[in-house]
């Protein structure tokens, strides 16, 4: 896997967006292997195509790549905001690539993978509706609240430069989809329940350490009148899945 970019391929466009959306495509194109079954290519589909950018001609797994300068730990523009929660909705989103780029250095500095079954509702954020005067006025975009996502499905690639073992990366990709979940409602609570212990600084807690979170997740689920008992019915499900261990006494390991 080589880090840097074909310049070569962007030398005809003047357009910063046009040349970044070259630059990094291409990369992908030449260098990404698929992280679900491994295999050594993923391919570029047609442009314009409005689900996807790539896909593995393995095991026909779609990808969507988003790309920047900045960091991405916090948030990153996608496309409608009504089409990406129907998708979330329906399970039919594609996984994510999120790349960090160097404009001065023309190279990939980090790559995070996020299977699809890690997107919920709570994690789409609805943009301001374009003004009366732009071309698309009304139209609504969204944001994808990356920090939302617990870190069990934020997988990286590439970290800081450095490129991850393959065989690591699909190891941690196979374990994540015992987070998988169809009905979205049982995925919004046991994510929202992942991110209250992900924020547990110890490895080891306590039940009470995970009830202060309660008024957080009351206003998250106003509709639920007990808390405490979905919370103890999270941890059963965690528990039961592998990603923390129950050592009695309410006290838990993460795993």
């Amino acid at each position: 896997m080589d880090l840097s970019f074909n310049t070569s391929l962007s030398e005809k466009y003047h357009s910063k967006a046009q040349i970044a959306r070259v630059l990094t495509e291409s990369w992908v194109n030449d260098n990404m292997y698929c992280p679900r079954c491994g295999n050594v290519h993923i391919n570029h589909f047609p442009n314009n195509r409005p689900v996807a950018d790539f896909f593995c001609p393995n095991c026909k797994n779609e990808y969507e790549l988003k790309s920047k300068t900045g960091p991405i730990n916090k948030k990153i523009n996608d496309g409608a905001y009504s089409t990406m929660i129907e998708r979330i909705n329906s399970y039919q989103n594609p996984d994510f690539l999120f790349m960090r780029y160097s404009e001065e250095k023309n190279c990939v500095k980090d790559l995070i993978f996020i299977p699809k079954h890690f997107f919920v509702p709570d994690c789409i954020e609805k943009r301001t509706p374009l003004a009366s005067t732009a071309k698309r006025a009304g139209w609504i975009g969204c944001n994808i609240l990356l920090e939302k996502i617990p870190l069990q499905g934020r997988i990286y690639i590439i970290s800081n430069g450095k490129i991850e073992d393959n065989k690591l990366v699909i190891k941690k990709v196979e374990k994540s989809c015992s987070l998988k979940f169809d009905n979205i409602q049982t995925r919004g609570w046991v994510f929202d329940v992942l991110n209250c212990i992900n924020n547990i600084k110890s490895n080891i807690f306590s039940l009470s350490e995970v009830y202060l979170f309660s008024d957080y997740l009351s206003a998250k689920h106003p509709h639920n009148n007990n808390v405490e008992a979905k919370i103890r019915q999270q941890l059963q499900i965690l528990r039961d899945l592998g990603i923390i261990e129950f050592l009695g006494r309410g006290i838990y390991r993460k795993i």
